[in-house]
C-alpha cells in the first residue's frame, strides 16, 4: 500500500531533491534546491506535495530577490497584488510586501506601534491566524523570505489545523462539521477614547466571511479545522456565550504543541506554507532586541472555502471574490 508519505519521498527523489520531516504533524525541509535557479516541472512538482503533506516546507541558505521571489511563487499559482503596502515594499513589485511595513501602521493611526498591537490583541491566542482569512477568498498559500533576522529570537510558528481537526473526539467531529462561523478584520479591537482614526479605517474598510468551521481541502480532500484567534468573531445560530466557549475550546486544540512546529529564521531562509490548512503565530519575543526582521511575503490567489455540505462561503461585507 502506497502512503502519502511515501508519494512525497518518490517525488522527492524523482526530482533529486530531500525532504526531511522536522516535526511528528507538520513541517519539512528541503533540501537540495536552488530556488533562483529556475527549479524544473518535476522539483515544482515535488515541492507541491511536500506542501500539500507536511502544510509548511522550509528551505535555508536561498538567493532569492524580489524578482526571484515573484518568479518562484507564479510555478504554483498567481500571485496576490495586495490594494494597499507600506513604504518598506518594493515599488516595482506590487506582489511582494514587506513585514517593515507594519511598523508604520499604528503611525498612521496616531499609535506607537506597541499600543496598537495591544489593542487588537484581546486574547492570549489573538495572534494566531490564517493570512487574510475574513476574505470569500483567502489566499491559497505564502511564501515567505528573511533578508535581515535578529541573532536570536523572532521564531514563527505554524499549526497543522488537519491534524487538528483529527484529533477531535468523533462526537465533537460531528457537531463541528455543520457549523459556520463568521470571520471579521478587526475583531476584538479596543477603541482609544475620543477620536479613533484606527476604529474609523476598520469601519470604512470592513471585510467579513461566514466560512465553513470545517472545511474541505480542495486539493486533499482533507477536513480542516478552519479556525483561528485573529479573524473569528461568532459560530452563527448559536448564542454568543455558547460561541466564546466552542471557539475557545477548538482555538486550544488547533494550536496543541503536537500540531505545531517552530522555525529558527536565518538570512536567505523561505518558508512557504499552505494557507488553507494551517494558522501561524509571528514571534512577539524580538521586539526588546533592537535589531531589525525584515521578511518579504508573497502570497497565492485561493478559493473560496466549501464545508463538508458542500456549501460555500458566503461574503457578508468587503468581500468580493479576487478584488484586493
Amino acid at each position: 500500500m502506497t502512503t502519502e508519505r511515501d508519494t512525497v519521498t518518490d517525488a522527492a527523489r524523482a526530482a533529486g531533491i530531500t525532504v526531511r520531516p522536522v516535526a511528528g504533524h507538520i513541517g519539512a525541509e528541503i533540501t537540495g534546491v536552488d530556488l533562483a535557479g529556475e527549479p524544473d516541472d518535476t522539483v515544482v512538482g515535488a515541492i507541491r506535495a511536500a506542501v500539500l503533506r507536511w502544510k509548511v516546507v522550509f528551505f535555508r541558505g536561498q538567493r532569492l530577490d524580489h524578482a526571484g521571489h515573484v518568479a518562484f511563487a507564479r510555478r504554483f499559482g498567481e500571485p496576490v497584488v495586495p490594494g494597499r503596502r507600506g513604504g518598506a515594499s518594493p515599488p516595482d513589485r506590487p506582489e511582494v510586501e514587506t513585514t517593515a511595513d507594519r511598523l508604520e501602521l499604528g503611525g498612521r493611526y496616531g499609535m506607537a506601534h506597541d499600543e496598537w498591537l495591544q489593542r487588537r490583541r484581546h486574547t492570549l491566542l489573538r495572534g494566531w491566524h490564517c493570512d487574510h482569512g475574513a476574505r470569500i477568498d483567502p489566499p491559497a498559500a505564502t511564501i515567505l523570505r528573511a533578508e535581515t533576522v535578529p541573532p536570536y529570537g523572532g521564531d514563527t510558528t505554524w499549526s497543522n489545523l488537519a491534524a487538528a481537526y483529527a484529533g477531535l473526539s468523533a462526537p465533537v467531529r460531528e457537531f463541528v462539521d455543520g457549523l459556520r462561523a463568521e470571520h471579521r478584520l478587526g475583531v476584538g479591537y479596543q477603541p482609544r477614547s475620543g477620536d479613533d482614526s484606527y476604529l474609523r479605517h476598520l469601519l470604512d474598510h470592513q471585510v467579513a466571511s461566514v466560512h465553513p468551521l470545517v472545511r474541505v481541502h480542495p486539493e486533499t480532500g482533507e477536513r480542516v479545522l478552519f479556525v483561528n484567534g485573529y479573524y473569528v468573531e461568532q459560530i452563527t445560530g448559536v448564542s454568543r456565550p455558547e460561541s466564546r466557549a466552542i471557539l475557545e475550546m477548538l482555538l486550544e486544540q488547533a494550536v496543541r504543541p503536537e500540531y505545531t512546529v517552530r522555525f529558527r529564521w536565518e538570512p536567505g531562509s523561505v518558508a512557504f506554507w499552505d494557507n488553507r490548512a494551517t494558522i501561524h503565530l509571528a514571534p512577539s519575543d524580538n521586539a526588546h532586541l533592537d535589531h531589525p526582521r525584515i521578511m518579504h511575503r508573497v502570497m497565492l490567489s485561493g478559493d473560496v472555502p466549501v464545508g463538508v455540505d458542500g456549501r460555500p462561503s458566503e461574503p457578508v461585507v468587503g468581500t468580493e471574490r479576487g478584488r484586493w
